[in-house]
């Protein structure tokens, strides 16, 4: 692996700034990887490992960047808990570990920049230099990944019968012995609307 500041400017290339959840992110998935013992998670090791991630902010896209794990490689697994937590599994051995920012790492932030009147300020000199156990707490874990979810399974495609459109891996419903995509059998549950709905 590259050393923190080479990762750290990768990060802000492709991120667009650099901020403490970067940080955080580039960090988190460094201490993931050497506990799962993968030193080459973007070349020789790029098939072994399964990325969770669970806040859709800044630190997310370091992990991607750190780990080459994507969605569209289906290695890089979103779950929406709002939490600065990511975990990170070796498909090879079975291995996984959960790695969390602490609470307590902003606080420590203030304890060692008193000096430094912006909070991100402190935030990104204080986690760049903080302990891993100051900052993050990591916990061995055990991941199901479902074999629909494995990277490069390719799954039954089928056209929903209400809107035509092709579903993957079995993302439908069966209503009323209807395939229906899931837009289309939970419409109120959907992120969008029919512009003549309102």
């Amino acid at each position: 692996m590259e050393a923190l500041d080479e990762l750290l400017q990768k990060a802000e290339a492709a991120h667009g700034h650099m901020c403490a959840g970067q940080i955080l992110g580039v960090r988190m998935a460094l201490l993931g990887l050497e506990r799962l013992g993968i030193e080459d998670p973007r070349g020789a090791d790029r098939k072994r490992l399964v990325t969770y991630v669970e806040i859709d902010r800044c630190a997310t896209d370091a992990i991607a960047m750190v780990t080459g794990c994507r969605l569209g490689k289906r290695t890089l697994k979103f779950r929406d808990w709002g939490k600065m937590a990511a975990t990170f599994v070796d498909l090879t051995t079975g291995r996984a570990v959960r790695v969390t920012a602490m609470e307590t790492s902003r606080e420590l932030a203030r304890e060692r920049y008193p000096q430094v009147e912006s909070k991100s300020r402190q935030q990104m000199m204080a986690y760049r230099e903080l302990k891993d156990e100051e900052l993050f707490a990591v916990q061995p874990v055990r991941v199901t990944v479902d074999e629909s979810e494995l990277p490069g399974k390719r799954g039954d495609r089928v056209a929903c019968g209400r809107c035509g459109e092709g579903i993957n891996f079995g993302r439908f419903a069966d209503v009323n012995g209807e395939r229906l995509c899931l837009s289309c059998a939970r419409p109120d549950e959907r992120y969008w609307q029919d512009e003549d709905r309102g």
